[in-house]
């Protein structure tokens, strides 16, 4: 696997950092993040090994992110997925070399498909007195 140039450990860290940082302060996305993450230092260290399993094949991501998401599906809207990409493109942009950039923004747009795909079209949808 051709891991791409510019895409290392520190980078990473910094991308996860500066991208939760702005959906924190994000109108759509922040409510829902804010009310979820109770202790967000260890949530960006567990989103760093995340980032880290998936592009640099280090392994040491443990959790399991469909249950977390599916968790929250009540609150989840396609719209927030829009966001949360348009995001992390900027991110990716300021905080990786371009090779690296357009391989996380790449990865995270298939992320996002799936998490769609299993949030919106594979389980049943929930009850109108469930969406908040």
């Amino acid at each position: 696997m051709h891991i791409a140039d510019g895409l290392d450990e520190p980078g990473l860290a910094r991308l996860v950092t500066h991208f939760y940082t702005q959906v924190r302060a994000d109108p759509l996305l922040g409510p829902v993040f804010n009310r979820a993450i109770t202790d967000w230092p260890e949530h960006l260290r567990k989103l760093a090994d995340f980032w880290s399993s998936v592009m640099l094949t280090t392994g040491r991501y443990k959790g399991q992110p469909m249950p977390a998401h599916v968790r929250h599906r009540a609150e989840i809207t396609p719209d927030m997925f829009k966001r949360w990409l348009a995001l992390w493109e900027a991110s990716a942009a300021q905080c990786l070399p371009s090779e690296a950039a357009a391989a996380v923004i790449a990865k995270a747009h298939r992320i996002a498909t799936s998490l769609q795909i299993m949030l919106f079209e594979y389980l049943p949808p929930l009850p109108v007195d469930a969406r908040n």
